[in-house]
């Protein structure tokens, strides 16, 4: 079978839309299953993991391959909840054309806007699916006028809902004058055949001029042009439920939807920064391969597996490929097909194909497959997900499970573009980044099900730290004696205050051998005890200039150990006496929510020591507004901000910088501190 005989499609859609349900009616329409799973029951093809199946919703992008009318679909489920987002955008770039999956009762929301904005800007096919339009609640109609309002004029229906969501009236094949729902099935076809052929004169001429009926031949090229360059996005209408409109939307997704040839090519680059050139890549069976890993999974008895899409050459079992600029190859030893859970071993796949790898332990996702060391710099354009923001401190439940624990927060990272994991040393905390409280939720549970470690968590510790405010000496003499050789070593040093940021720096004025040269590193090593020990409340020190001037030593009985100690206690008197404060992150909050709660969102940040440095206003009747934020202040931030926008506004923070905290706070942060000083 050759590319121009394949459809790679993905299923997009915010959660509820009936995306899996949708893809369980097309695979009974092509008879690739006998008999429709439920959700219900947890019997669908493409939510087959127990956690989706508990939860009813998709939570991993899955894949079902099948053929229709000589026509083979790789068809992609991708999750909707907006905590999935990355998941499902680091899979689109192995597709030419998404399906985005709109309800007919309740419409589009930011999730679909987050999906159609990406598509267009990646250059995929854009086809909108209006399901649910056998619902008691159905608005198809007011839906329609909706979606064309949010994306654009060029979105336009290429069948119309009849029989009060019943069936489905054609308007591109054979248009013919039934009754519809809604609008006229004679006037839907003359606006989406306008469209297209604005993109080819020749057709236009003789549309226009000759008035000749133009058939789905004749209109298939401009059809293919307007989808790759935006012009047209067709909106169709389905019930998953009854399966009303399926058999067109399969029709149109073997018709009309761009092959691999037809669709605009991947964003394969060359080279790194700046000298990156964009590079083509051919669906060409007989050139080098070149493919790439967009999903990967590790099975606890199957082991790492890569799902790969094939842009160029033939893979073959029993080939010899390169994983980015390996200098080894690696063979393939077996080929697999994936029907949801199943696999199916095949010989070859070709341009256009995805396939899948197992047993390869250096597959990572993005990670480019060739054939040639032509290959060895090709790498594609990073796709943007959401950053992590929600983050829970970890440990493991049971002592000795530490190596356990590592390794699943290893092969979480493998497998989800959305997980980032931070060591943070000065409170010895692991801290687990997620998209969200539903995406934590299953990555733990995802750790104790399917990797079987069980963890404790609290929230992060805020990474406070201290700092002096005016300049100050300090001293200190270490004297010791034992019976045999003892120890001494004086110190006499001064500390201030530098600007925000600056660190730390130590600076050696001693003159005269008052303290021999091989003792300074002593001094430091001292000194930087405190440091990172912090003398207020506990947090690593910040922003000081310490300078050691002056100390005294004993031929005899000066040690490093005496001067350790001699720099860490003269550094504690000079910080005791330059008016310490403790310092809180200060982070610039970027929130993008619909612009009739930004108002809210705004008055519930002045709650919060926020600092508003304005707003915008952006497509889609959405606006953004950034402030600066204590880290403190937002520890919960994400459902406070989905109560407040309807789960519709999002946001990302990046660090600002440090500000004093409030007087009150340094008191309750000094007061815990002391009674574990005292300890020990």
């Amino acid at each position: 079978m050759g590319h121009s005989d394949i459809r790679n499609i993905a299923l997009a859609g915010a959660a509820g839309a009936g995306k899996t349900s949708l893809a369980e009616s097309l695979l009974l329409r092509a008879g690739a299953i006998r008999t429709k799973g439920s959700l219900e029951r947890g019997t669908t093809v493409l939510d087959f993991d127990p956690q989706e199946r508990a939860l009813g919703h998709s939570l991993d992008p899955a894949i079902a391959t099948f053929e229709h009318e000589s026509t083979r679909i790789h068809l992609i489920d991708t999750p909707g909840y907006p905590d999935f987002l990355g998941r499902t955008l680091s899979v689109l770039e192995a597709v030419e054309a998404v399906a985005v999956v709109v309800s007919a009762v309740s419409g589009a929301d930011a999730v679909t806007q987050r999906l159609m904005d990406f598509a267009r800007e990646r250059g995929l096919g854009r086809l909108l699916v209006v399901n649910k339009i056998d619902s008691r609640d159905a608005k198809s109609a007011g839906v329609l006028e909706r979606l064309r309002e949010q994306f654009g004029a060029e979105c336009l229906p290429i069948n119309l809902p009849c029989g009060h969501g019943a069936a489905v009236a054609d308007c591109f094949f054979q248009p013919r004058g039934v009754p519809v729902d809604f609008s006229a099935v004679e006037a839907a076809h003359t606006h989406i055949v306008d469209q297209v052929v604005e993109l080819d004169e020749r057709l236009m001429a003789l549309y226009l001029e000759q008035g000749e009926a133009l058939t789905p031949e004749q209109l298939h090229g401009p059809f293919e042009q307007a989808l790759r360059e935006g012009h047209l996005v067709p909106v169709c209408f389905t019930s998953a439920e009854t399966d009303a409109g399926v058999t067109e939307l399969l029709e149109i997704l073997t018709r009309l939807m761009p092959n691999p040839s037809e669709g605009n090519p991947p964003p394969f680059l060359r080279g790194m920064g700046e000298a990156a050139r964009r590079v083509e890549v051919s669906p060409d069976p007989e050139k080098h391969v070149v493919a790439h890993v967009f999903k990967v999974t590790i099975d606890p008895y199957v082991g790492k597996v890569g799902a790969v899409r094939v842009h160029q050459g033939t893979v073959r079992a029993g080939s010899q490929l390169f994983i980015g600029d390996a200098r080894k190859p690696f063979k393939v030893a077996h080929l697999y097909r994936l029907f949801g859970k199943d696999a199916v071993e095949i010989p070859e796949a070709g341009p256009g194909d995805i396939c899948a790898i197992a047993k390869v332990e250096d597959l990572h996702r993005d990670a480019v497959l060739h054939a040639s060391h032509d290959g060895d710099e090709y790498h594609l354009k990073p796709v943007a997900v959401p950053p992590p923001m929600l983050g829970v401190a970890i440990e493991p439940r049971h002592r000795g499970d530490e190596q356990r624990l590592a390794d699943a927060l290893h092969k979480l990272i493998a497998e989800d573009p959305c997980v980032r994991i931070e060591q943070h040393p000065t409170v010895n905390e692991t801290v687990l980044y997620g998209a969200g409280e539903l995406h934590l939720r299953v990555l733990l549970e995802r750790m104790s099900q399917r990797y079987c470690v069980q963890v404790n968590t609290h929230p992060p510790s805020i990474p406070y730290r201290e700092t002096v405010t005016r300049a100050a000496q300090g001293h200190s003499r270490h004297k010791k004696q034992t019976g045999g050789a003892g120890q001494f070593g004086a110190v006499f040093l001064r500390v201030e205050a530098m600007e925000r940021g600056a660190g730390f720096e130590f600076v050696d004025e001693v003159v005269g051998g008052a303290i021999p040269g091989q003792f300074i590193p002593a001094v430091e090593k001292g000194v930087r005890q405190v440091l990172s020990e912090g003398a207020l409340a506990g947090f690593p020190l910040q922003d000081i200039r310490v300078t050691v001037y002056d100390g005294k030593h004993h031929p005899v009985d000066s040690k490093e150990v005496a001067f350790v100690s001699a720099g860490r206690k003269a550094f504690l008197d000079a910080i005791h006496k330059a008016s310490p404060i403790v310092l809180e992150p200060v982070v610039l909050l970027t929130i993008t929510a619909p612009a009739s709660a930004i108002g809210d969102i705004t008055g519930d940040l002045a709650t919060k020591r926020a600092r508003i440095n304005g707003n915008q206003a952006l497509p889609g009747q959405q606006a953004s507004v950034s402030a600066l934020v204590p880290l403190a202040e937002i520890t919960d931030y994400q459902s406070r901000l989905k109560a407040l926008t309807g789960g519709q506004g999002s946001y990302v923070m990046a660090l600002s910088h440090y500000d004093p905290v409030p007087p009150r706070r340094q008191q309750e942060l000094m007061q815990a501190f002391r009674p574990r000083a005292e300890e020990d």
